[in-house]
């Protein structure tokens, strides 16, 4: 239990200090910390963008090897 209490009060006090130093930095230096944290969140998404295309692609690959005879588009229904 200890690790883990000094593995989050190291984390708080990092984020304190990225507050702090953020609080006093100049205006040009808060845009470069902005342009960053947007840059990153683009390429995040971008990423996640990826991956679900990739998984689309599988999905409708097996759906095709299941169902050589249906559409892709269609969703199959079960009879009852």
């Amino acid at each position: 239990m200890g690790a883990k209490r000094n593995g989050v009060l190291a984390l708080l006090g990092l984020g304190a200090l990225a507050w702090w130093k953020y609080k006093n930095s100049s205006p040009e230096e808060k845009q470069a910390v902005k342009d960053k944290v947007d840059t990153a969140k683009d390429n995040f998404n971008r990423w996640g963008n990826d991956i679900k295309s990739k998984a689309s692609d599988v999905a409708s690959q097996v759906q095709d090897k299941i169902n050589p005879d249906t559409d892709s588009t269609e969703i199959p229904t079960q009879q009852s």
